[in-house]
């Protein structure tokens, strides 16, 4: 057993790392239903019939692609090549950059593979380039071949990185020169173990008649779904054609081409094609197939789950256009066409996820009174900062995540008020206080622009610092300049500048300094500590606290009621009323405010039992509301919670409240031993992501 995993000897040939060789690599248990050739194939001829099938079947989608084209520039204006060599990644980008793949894949539930080929246009930056370098997790490559000489290209597997998987290198068949280009057929399959994709069985399913799968890519997953550059500095397009069994739906962070093609072979299959031709990152490819239905909540927008969840849906995400018209009053034309919603099973480790054309979201957020769907704003508003203008490597997550925090906001600020704006701010200050606390001042997690070298895996790096950082990083730079006028101004030619293209903070750092410099408040900036010291932000910004008030005054009352934490009934006169009328986020914002002030000394359970009695915050079923509770009760040594907190832990996986809960049970005296055993009951549930950064958290295997 090595890096290549074992294999039956029997077989064609060995896999030896740091050898050359052209022939299949099989695992001892061929996932593959197809020989090499086969899949080859059958790829060739359905690509032929893709290429005459330029005319799409349905209008709306012909449109569609002609507004993207409208907005997408020139292959010329988007070459914009990369020169900053990411840790994260083996791919050698800087000389050979992969610009396009099509796919043709076919999803096996039976063996929870996915495997066919994929063909990778590739365009050489440097001069003498002989080897094409992949990123692979878990792969199985049966073939490589030039697509135009039916050669087949000798490929090798460097020995595993346990964080960053196996480089590939393919050797390329002569010395390429700068501005050449050669197209790549590969035929590969994935492993039941991908850390991209999660197949569920019917009864992880709300149906529970038919099997799913959805995939999740960032941030470096993409290399266990297929072999790529997997690194946001190679941005590609994607065409795809993909195979399921009827009568399941396939989607994809593209834009549908046709209706579904019967197989030709009478085969209970079916495909159905996609095409992205606006420019995104490997992370950004997404795939879900399921038993799926859709309802049109705005000219541009379905969403889309199944059956039993999609009037929900359709009800919670109904104000989707009003957020898409906001953000483009922010920062510009909406390029990709369609903004479709998908809602996931309870599994999915992430609030959403913002796949261009087709976000994915956590059915956490369906709390009947549309009071989550922030979410989706922060969603939309990745539609530019981060699919459109995107950090070139993951210690730049902040130009992704903090810009797509400051958008979400002047998107909630245009629809509902600046003072919403200044209280989410506030809310959001706060959670950056407790991130820094859990994962350590000095923590270089802790820095804007942490240091990922040396084969850390970006995963572990991700926090709310380069979200609640970043915003304020960049609220701080907007009151320097002048406030929301200028600094929006900035914003809209920020994207249009660098749109379709990659960029460091450095990048942004002189685009800045350049357009504001006659502002003479910016040389004030120590641009050193915002960015690479580690901590809290050097600088206090003010937010607004009117919104905040009530629930700062009832969290201080009830704080002071048990300072010595042995137990009070609460504050003089407290009462259901003090919550009557407040909006989920107000609760939230009590719940968490209270936290930070017993940040140090919880508080006692006999207090903790009387604010559950007072303001039924046992019998929420809003999961916001659940999360803030359940941790604020647990580090009261609450034990009314634990079977609630169990509950909550093993009906939903979104890692927002997984890791935050186990943590607190963990610590808890009650609840170590409560943390471990829920979560081995509840592990197979989990996302491959989600499973493997809680048990970090409880240090188990």
């Amino acid at each position: 057993m090595n890096a290549l995993r074992s294999f039956n000897s029997s077989l064609i040939g060995r896999n030896i790392p740091g050898t050359f060789r052209s022939t299949s690599y099989f695992p001892s248990s061929p996932l593959l239903p197809l020989g090499a050739a086969s899949v080859y194939l059958r790829a060739s001829e359905r690509h032929a019939n893709y290429s005459r099938q330029q005319t799409l079947s349905r209008c709306n989608s012909s449109r569609i692609l002609s507004r993207i084209a409208a907005s997408t520039p020139h292959t010329s204006e988007l070459s914009t090549m990369p020169t900053t060599q990411d840790h994260s990644s083996f791919a050698n980008y800087l000389q050979a950059a992969v610009t396009h793949i099509d796919l043709d894949l076919s999803v096996h539930f039976d063996s929870k593979t996915v495997g066919g080929t994929a063909e990778l246009h590739v365009n050489v930056n440097q001069s003498g380039t002989t080897e094409l370098l992949l990123d692979t997790r878990d792969l199985i490559i049966n073939s490589v071949a030039d697509k135009h000489t039916g050669q087949d290209l000798p490929f090798k597997f460097a020995e595993e990185h346990k964080a960053l998987g196996t480089k590939l290198t393919i050797g390329l068949d002569k010395k390429l020169s700068e501005g050449q280009s050669i197209n790549i057929v590969i035929s590969f399959s994935t492993m039941p173990k991908s850390t991209a994709l999660q197949f569920l069985d019917p009864s992880q399913t709300a149906g529970s008649k038919h099997p799913y799968l959805f995939t999740q890519c960032q941030a470096i997953h993409a290399r266990s779904f297929i072999p790529c550059q997997d690194t946001p500095a190679a941005k590609l397009t994607y065409s795809a054609a993909i195979t399921v069994p009827t009568p399941l739906t396939a989607l994809m962070s593209a834009v549908p081409q046709n209706s579904p093609e019967a197989s030709a072979d009478g085969a209970p299959t079916h495909t159905f094609k996609f095409q992205q031709e606006v420019p995104i990152p490997s992370y950004l490819l997404a795939l879900a197939v399921g038993e799926l239905e859709y309802r049109q909540i705005g000219p541009r927008s379905k969403v889309w789950s199944e059956p039993s969840m999609v009037e929900a849906g359709a009800y919670e995400f109904a104000d989707t256009a009003k957020f898409l018209s906001a953000a483009e009053e922010v920062a510009g034309e909406y390029v990709w066409g369609v903004y479709d919603l998908l809602l996931l099973p309870p599994s999915f480790p992430y609030g959403g996820m913002e796949n261009p054309c087709l976000t994915f979201v956590t059915p956490t957020l369906l709390a009947g009174d549309r009071s989550l769907v922030n979410v989706v704003a922060h969603e939309i508003a990745h539609s530019w900062t981060g699919n459109l203008v995107t950090n070139a490597t993951w210690e730049h997550f902040w130009l992704n995540e903090g810009f797509t925090v400051f958008l979400e906001r002047k998107i909630i600020g245009r629809l509902h008020g600046e003072k919403a704006l200044q209280f989410h701010a506030a809310n959001g200050y706060l959670s950056l206080v407790d991130s820094i606390h859990q994962i350590g001042e000095t923590h270089n997690f802790t820095a804007l622009v942490p240091d990922l070298s040396g084969g850390v895996d970006p995963d572990d790096s991700f926090s709310k610092v380069p979200y609640e950082k970043g915003f304020y990083f960049l609220y701080y730079l907007q009151g320097l300049v002048g406030g929301s006028q200028p600094f929006e101004a900035f914003l809209k030619t920020y994207l249009q500048h660098f749109k379709f293209k990659t960029l460091t903070t450095t990048d942004f750092k002189n685009y800045f300094c350049d357009h504001f410099k006659d502002a003479e408040a910016i040389q004030q900036i120590d641009w050193q500590t915002w960015l690479y010291s580690p901590g809290l932000p050097p600088v206090e910004n003010d937010y607004d606290p009117a919104l905040g008030q009530a629930a700062e005054a009832l969290a201080k009352k009830w704080h002071t009621s048990d300072l010595m934490a042995v137990g009070s009934t609460g504050p003089q006169g407290a009462s259901p009323d003090d919550t009557k009328d407040w909006s989920s986020e107000m609760m939230v914002a009590f719940l968490d405010k209270l936290a930070s002030y017993r940040a140090k000394q919880p508080m006692h359970r006999k207090t903790t039992r009387r604010m559950a009695e007072l303001y039924g915050l046992d019998s929420s079923k809003n999961a916001e509301i659940r999360g803030s509770w359940y941790k604020l009760a647990i580090n009261a040594e609450d034990e009314a919670v634990l079977p609630l907190t169990v509950q909550f832990l093993k009906e939903q996986g979104r890692m927002k409240f997984l890791r935050p809960l186990y943590k607190a049970l963990f610590r808890s005296r009650m609840g170590k031993d409560t943390a471990v055993q829920t979560f081995k009951e509840a592990r197979q549930s989990y996302h491959p992501i989600a499973a493997k950064m809680v048990a970090a958290d409880l240090q188990v295997d």
